[in-house]
Parts: structure tokens; C-alpha cells; sequence
């Protein structure tokens, strides 16, 4: 069922078969026997959801949690398959999130009319509800007892409004889901990370991000983990680099205003960075990686500086 990675002190990600190889990430934290997982991918994801668990001599009993970082699809869209197929776990989300875990119909209403109804039902089958009484709220430092391992859940907005970060306090790591951007292993060069942000179809908010980052930086970790793609260092070089890619999303977004207009300016920011970078991709190559971010960027950004007060 593809690659099982193990990082420090019982930390595992795997691929969870998202439209790509190396595209979506799933973390898994182990301790004691008990598990907890963070971020869900789609119903396709759990069977390497369960060989992971296999491959560690844990079963579906084993887990306590699934922890999600925000409710979008490729995020949580297996959350309801999940919690079916580990009768002992408690989902932990957001506030924001909660209902629609309960009641997926709003969230695939409004992925639908991002993606088209027939690609979200290609893309993530049927979203199962959650029972409400499974389902923990995690408000702004929330605590998470893991078998004695605490996992701290920080609110942070800025990608979108129901979005967590979780702390691991054994090794002072944070799970960043999409709020620390994307770092695809392709464009990876001599033992280094690239960084790119990634804004959301209508809830990017760049003060929340930029505050959400500093938020991140105040625990001084010393590795990140990204759903898009896994573990990255260098937090405190790469969060300066997300602050300024920031700045420059919205300067091309203020400039450009139309999508088809803004996506290319983001392309344009992409390469230069990437040649800045080292990057030794061809350029074709750099916007096939990125060619779904760059759209859903420019749509998110489109939006933003529409309602932009």
C-alpha cells in the first residue's frame, strides 16, 4: 500500500493516494500502543490507512483519535470511513467544522460548486456523517491525551476559518496542515525544501495567515508537518519566505483581480522562486506540480481582493 515513513519518536506519514503520488500526506503519531491520526485524505486512503497500522502491529481498535486540520475534502473527505472503521476513536475538529462533519451535505454543496458535482463524487465517493457524540470540538489550545502525550490543537485561520495546528509536545513538532503551505518532494534540491503558499477557494485571509505563522513560530519547532507534503525543516528560514510569498500573492492579486489574470502571475512568481530556489525541474514540469494549486490560489485570491474591505 505504498511507503510506510517513520520520522522521531513514534511519528509516521504515508501517502494517502490522493489524485497523485507525493500530493496528500497522512500522519499517524504513536505512543504506547495508542494511535491518532491526523488528516484523513478520502475513503480511497483507508485502506493504506489500515496496512499502516498492520505494518506497526496496531490494530483498528488501537486508535483514539483522528484529528483533522481543517474540513476541506482532501483533508477530511475519509473522515466518515475512518471513524467507521475504528470503532474506539473520537474525531477532533475545529468548532467551525464540527456540524459539517456531522452533516457533510453544506461541505459537498460548496466543493461541488468549486469542482463540479461530478468531480467530487470522482474525487471523494460518498462523504459519510459522523455521530455528533464522537465528535470533539477543539477550541484554541485544546488538549489531546494520547496515552500521556500531549497534542496541543492552536487555531489558526488564515487558509480557512476552521483550521487547527497541532502541537506534538514530545518533540515540539507542529502539524500545519495547509497554514505552512506546500512543499512538494519533486521540486526537493540537494537535501533542501521549497515553499509555496496555498490560499483556499473563499476563506483566504492573509492577516490571519501572517499571524497564524507567527502564532506557529512562538513554539520554535524544529520540523513542520505539511499535508502537502510531509515533513519539513528549516521552519524558521521557510515561515520568513511564507510571509513574504504572501505579500506577493496579494500584490498580484490587488494588481491583476481577474483569475485567469492572477494565475498567471502566480506562475510567473512560481518559476522565478523556483530558479531562485535551484530548482533544476524544467518549467513545464514546475507548473504540472503546482498547476491545481495555481488554480485554486487564483480563485481564492480573486475572491479575496473582491471582498476585500
Amino acid at each position: 500500500m505504498g511507503q510506510l515513513i517513520a520520522y522521531e519518536q513514534g511519528i509516521y506519514a504515508f501517502d494517502s493516494g490522493y489524485v497523485r503520488p507525493l500530493l496528500a500526506a497522512i500522519h499517524l503519531i504513536v505512543e504506547d500502543g495508542r494511535a491518532a491520526f491526523v488528516d484523513t485524505g478520502t475513503n480511497d486512503s483507508l485502506p493504506a490507512a489500515l496496512a499502516a497500522l498492520d505494518r506497526l502491529g496496531l490494530t483498528t481498535h488501537s486508535v483514539d483519535y483522528v484529528i483533522l486540520s481543517h474540513i476541506h475534502l482532501d483533508h477530511a473527505g475519509g473522515a466518515g470511513a475512518m471513524m467507521r472503521a475504528f470503532p474506539q476513536a473520537r474525531l477532533v475538529v475545529h468548532p467551525r467544522g464540527a456540524r459539517h462533519m456531522a452533516d457533510p451535505s453544506k461541505l459537498i454543496e460548496g466543493a461541488s460548486a468549486v469542482y463540479g458535482a461530478d468531480e467530487v463524487r470522482r474525487l471523494y465517493g460518498e462523504v459519510l456523517p459522523i455521530a455528533a457524540d464522537r465528535i470533539i470540538e477543539a477550541t484554541h489550545q485544546f488538549k489531546i491525551d494520547l496515552a500521556g502525550r500531549e497534542l496541543l490543537c492552536l487555531d489558526t485561520p488564515g487558509h480557512a476559518k476552521h483550521h487547527i495546528c497541532i502541537v506534538d509536545r514530545r518533540t515540539g513538532h507542529i502539524f500545519t496542515g495547509d497554514n505552512f503551505g506546500l512543499s512538494y518532494r519533486e521540486l526537493d534540491c540537494d537535501g533542501r525544501q521549497f515553499i509555496f503558499p496555498t490560499t483556499t477557494p473563499i476563506q483566504f485571509d492573509p492577516p490571519a495567515l501572517h499571524a497564524s505563522l507567527d502564532l506557529i513560530m512562538s513554539y520554535r519547532p524544529q520540523a513542520v508537518y505539511l499535508t502537502h507534503f510531509s515533513q519539513v525543516k528549516d521552519v524558521a528560514q521557510k515561515a520568513l519566505q511564507l510571509h513574504r510569498l504572501i505579500d506577493a500573492h496579494v500584490a498580484i492579486a490587488r494588481r491583476e483581480k481577474e483569475v485567469s489574470a492572477i494565475r498567471a502571475g502566480l506562475a510567473d512568481l512560481l518559476l522565478s522562486e523556483a530558479r531562485l530556489f535551484g530548482c533544476r525541474l524544467p518549467d513545464a514540469d514546475i507548473l504540472e506540480v503546482f498547476a491545481p494549486d495555481l488554480d485554486l490560489n487564483a480563485q481564492g485570491l480573486a475572491f479575496w481582493v473582491e471582498n476585500e474591505k
